[in-house]
């Protein structure tokens, strides 16, 4: 199903200004530790929130130069601009929910791997809420619910845990495609190098 916006422009920009500032401020607050589940599932929300958001625009800002101010005139290409902020951030979602028990298992097998489906679909129903799109949300439960049977939860955490959200950021970006093409490596690597930082981040914070 097509996903529908009612959003009037004057909406669009002041959402998008929003989804902008808001990680970067988030970025300078004092980090709280991960002492238990609910904890654990602040870190995921708040972190694929801010990978998402930060490497789209990023990206969109490093590709447009000069014409980034210009998109606030374009609604159509605000609307792109929602729909890819929601499939890539669903995608981060999946990736560092699985990414963080396999993790805890490592250190210890008391931790439960349906833990990754139930904080997983705890943070989706907030975000039904919060307006997410139907048909996204109920892709990326079958999205997640693959990738969950298949996951090795021994070794998960150290092999690749994080292509499929850097894939989806060069996938859902509204660039034309000849020269996003151009871009891929680039598009990647600006992806996991911040999961990176927030995979240092969580180990440091983690107190369970």
């Amino acid at each position: 199903m097509a996903i529908k916006y009612k959003l009037k422009l004057k909406d669009l920009k002041l959402e998008y200004l929003i989804d902008y500032l808001k990680p970067i401020l988030k970025f300078f607050k004092a980090k709280q530790k991960i002492n238990n589940y609910d904890d654990l599932k602040n870190f995921i929300q708040k972190k694929s929130a801010w990978i998402s958001q930060v490497t789209l625009y990023g990206y969109l800002k490093t590709r447009m130069g000069a014409k980034y101010v210009l998109m606030f005139e374009d609604e159509i290409f605000l609307g792109s601009i929602n729909k890819a902020k929601w499939n890539i951030y669903v995608v981060a979602l999946q990736d560092l929910s699985l990414y963080s028990i396999s993790y805890l298992k490592n250190i210890s097998q008391r931790h439960d791997i349906e833990k990754a489906k139930e904080i997983f679909l705890e943070i989706l129903s907030q975000e039904e809420k919060n307006q997410m799109p139907t048909d996204i949300l109920e892709k990326t439960k079958k999205e997640f619910d693959e990738r969950f049977k298949k996951i090795d939860w021994e070794k998960h955490y150290k092999n690749l845990p994080f292509n499929n959200s850097a894939l989806a950021l060069y996938e859902w970006s509204p660039i034309a495609e000849e020269l996003k093409s151009l871009d891929r490596k680039i598009v990647l690597n600006s992806m996991i190098l911040k999961w990176d930082i927030i995979k240092k981040e969580f180990v440091q914070l983690i107190n369970f």
